[in-house]
């Protein structure tokens, strides 16, 4: 299986069953409901997450899969698949095998895999000697123990939108409009951006209009994070997200519209990762994150009336303000629709939040992933138009599996295809400090004192070239060519 099947293999079957389970997490069903709400899931047609071909599961699967995902911190990976105890492990070839491999290696660095292995096949079934008695491995097992020492083949030196309305419209048609709100805190949060009435005085002196974004938890109404930005980009968009997580902790589940900075990769990826439902709204049809639009007229009926009389209004100073007026008013103003204050509603109601991760956790959950070649010749590869270098410990990687995020290149990281651990940091090329000729040396290259000689040249006619030859003479025909007779003028010259 390839790098990329297998990835796609480890992040379809998380994220389907996660699709599966994650609103059974994000809204328990009432006691006594739950194997009825599994039976209607069994009943329901899936997509095959690598052949994309109709697929059904059980209600006991469905069932088990739920139990694993509640039972953990992070749900996503309790469901993703186990990798084989197998997977990395050396290929079992002899010894002697092994140093066959690397003898016909040192001769002919140029071959391809394939052709070291039809050689060595007919070396070994013309063997005597030292030879004699070698057991060749499969071909897998062969390229897999070459690729993993390094023995690659060695380069020979050469001379010369918009969405359509459509399905709202149907919708609306066919199902009726209710309000709705979630049993528990964190179950559910409401996730815009809105542009502020007012222009702010920027650091090189023009005016722009700012943009708000805030997160309001369903059930309490309790803003989880508000802050104003001069971009609506999806780095923006994390930003906040990830200030608002570190406050309050981990959301079941997140209501966002089809902006491009909360379909970003990034977006969408960190969501994944962090076990979020990311459920979004049809294109126009704001009445579905209506909870959203009504707290965006409370701050522009009570918020920005009192900063009318600020001429030179700043988005420091606007941050500053905002953070003063919904931590202060706005959670202690009794609310009339939960007949509370958002406050006293979010301590006392029951909770499905999570504990929130480390900055340095959430700053690398948020990025998209990558396959890049790496380069032999300096042992470099290119993201986003910069080159990067690849620690040597890495050489022998033909494919790198980076993590990163488009506005945050300082954070680029070497991922395991199959299990999403993070190996190793990688940093941007530096030819300045390179410029000076220090060298780190390969951990696996001999001292000084225990130099090699140089590799031997190659000896007599590949085993493979003398078997065909052998084969041909075996035949009895003729050669099928026929000799050009020798000229006066290639007489005179053999003369």
């Amino acid at each position: 299986m390839s790098d990329d099947n297998r990835k796609r293999g480890r992040d379809g079957w998380a994220r389907l069953r996660f699709a599966i389970v994650g609103p059974l997490l994000a809204s328990p069903p009432a006691r006594g409901e739950l194997q009825a709400e599994l039976a209607r899931l069994a009943e329901k047609t899936w997509r095959h997450p690598t052949t994309t071909e109709p697929v059904h599961f059980g209600r006991s699967t469905i069932e088990r899969w739920l139990y694993a995902a509640r039972a953990s911190r992070d749900p996503v990976a309790a469901l993703s698949r186990t990798p084989r105890r197998d997977a990395g492990a050396q290929p079992s070839l002899s010894l002697a095998l092994r140093q066959l491999v690397r003898q016909q290696y040192d001769e002919h660095p140029g071959w391809s895999i394939r052709l070291h292995y039809d050689n060595l096949a007919a070396r070994l079934r013309a063997a005597n000697g030292s030879d004699a008695g070698v057991v060749l491995a499969s071909y897998p097992s062969v390229r897999r123990f070459m690729k993993a020492q390094g023995l690659h083949r060695q380069r020979r030196i050469r001379l010369r939108d918009r969405p359509d309305s459509e399905p709202t419209r149907r919708r609306s048609g066919e199902f009726e409009i209710r309000s709705y709100e979630v049993t528990h805190t964190h179950g559910l949060w409401h996730a815009d951006f809105h542009h502020g009435s007012r222009k702010v005085l920027t650091a090189n002196g023009h005016w722009q209009t700012p943009i708000l974004l805030g997160f309001v938890d369903d059930h309490s109404r309790l803003c989880c994070h508000l802050q104003w930005y001069l971009a609506e980009t999806a780095e923006s968009f994390v930003h906040g997200l990830t200030q608002a997580i570190l406050k309050r902790g981990l959301p079941r589940a997140l209501l966002t519209d089809n902006g491009s900075p909360m379909l970003a990769v990034e977006t969408r990826g960190g969501l994944a990762e962090l076990g979020i439902v990311h459920e979004r709204t049809l294109a126009y049809a704001a009445y579905q994150n209506a909870k959203q639009e009504v707290f965006w007229a409370q701050v522009e009926g009570r918020l920005m009336p009192m900063l009318e009389g600020v001429p030179d209004l700043t988005v420091a100073l606007l941050n500053e303000a905002t953070q003063a007026w919904v931590e202060l008013e706005y959670h202690r103003h009794l609310h009339s629709e939960i007949g509370s204050t958002p406050l006293q509603r979010y301590l006392s109601a029951p909770s499905l939040g999570r504990p929130s991760p480390t900055p340095e956790q959430l700053r690398r959950a948020f990025r998209a992933e990558a396959v890049r070649t790496q380069r032999r010749s300096d042992g470099t590869l290119s993201l986003l138009g910069r080159r990067f270098e690849v620690p040597a410990r890495c050489r022998h990687l033909d494919r790198l599996h980076l993590r990163y995020a488009g506005w945050d290149l300082g954070a680029v990281d070497v991922v395991d295809s199959r299990t999403g651990e993070i190996l190793t940091p990688l940093y941007p090329l530096d030819k300045q400090r390179n410029a000076s000729g220090r060298r780190r040396k390969l951990s696996a290259s001999p001292t000084p004192a225990q130099a090699t000689p140089a590799p031997p040249l190659p000896s007599g006619m590949a085993p493979l070239l003398t078997q065909l030859l052998r084969e041909y003479a075996a035949t009895g025909l003729a050669p099928a060519y026929l000799p050009k007779p020798n000229t006066t003028s290639e007489q005179e010259q053999e003369k």
